[in-house]
């Protein structure tokens, strides 16, 4: 598989060039959709574990509560995207784990602010949803282009 690396640069005459790189992607850097589908999962099951190491609190209750539903999401609409019917339908469900993602993000920040003993395991979880969100971003906008095909 091929990959694409565009950049414009802009002179002092404001003359822009667009440049762009064709470059063959090595086969280990490629993921394909049952890999993403194992990650989102992944992502959940991380939460969850995550959630059963903090104390209940009534700060921590409904964090952990709304974190779990928020993170079991990511990987049920990824799937549901994967069956998606069309373009369009496959685009919207892609915006709901985007969504969902960010959600999960906003949430872990919040029970950091409360659990700082568990910083470094709430960091490498948040990692890991930073980059899932870059990669439904990153398609989303692909499909859109048209420069890749959904499900």
């Amino acid at each position: 598989m091929y990959g694409v690396r565009c950049t414009i640069y802009e002179g002092k005459s404001l003359m822009r060039l667009n440049v762009c790189f064709v470059y063959l992607l090595p086969k280990s850097t490629l993921m394909n959709a049952e890999e993403m589908k194992d990650r989102t999962k992944g992502f959940a099951i991380s939460i969850a574990r995550l959630t059963e190491s903090i104390q209940d609190s009534t700060i921590n209750k409904p964090y952990k509560s709304q974190i779990i539903r928020a993170s079991s999401s990511v990987g049920a609409n990824y799937r549901a995207a994967r069956r998606a019917k069309s373009k369009a339908d496959f685009i919207n469900k892609l915006k709901i784990v985007e969504e969902e993602l960010d959600e999960s993000l906003f949430f872990l920040e919040l029970l950091l602010e409360f659990n700082k003993s568990i910083e470094n395991s709430i960091k490498e979880i948040y990692r890991e949803g930073e980059t899932l969100l870059k990669i439904i971003v990153s398609t989303i906008v692909s499909v859109r282009n048209n420069r890749t095909s959904y499900n």
